[in-house]
């Protein structure tokens, strides 16, 4: 399984799941766990999904990504499940 780990942080409104999760399914990128809170009014989500499938390769679901956060007010960022790991020693 090719897993990355999606972040979004940002002003808490109406939609957010729904816009990624929307995204993440037309390109075929199954979301395997997700974790979200909202802390006051800031949204934070964070999310693991399998990339195995993806109809799109990995840069351009990175761009989207951030292209779709732009739109909605918030950060999206991907990463590489091995990347993330490696960066915050799990």
């Amino acid at each position: 399984m090719n897993k990355a780990v999606i972040t979004i942080l940002g002003a808490d409104r109406v939609g957010i799941i729904a816009a990624v999760s929307t995204y993440l399914a037309k390109v075929n990128v199954n979301i395997l766990d997700i974790n979200q809170t909202i802390m006051e009014e800031l949204f934070t989500m964070v999310t693991m999904v399998d990339i195995n499938e993806a109809t799109k390769p990995f840069d351009e679901i990175y761009n989207d990504l951030n292209e779709l956060g732009k739109e909605l007010g918030v950060v999206i960022q991907i990463q590489r499940a091995e990347i993330f790991q490696s960066m915050h020693k799990i």
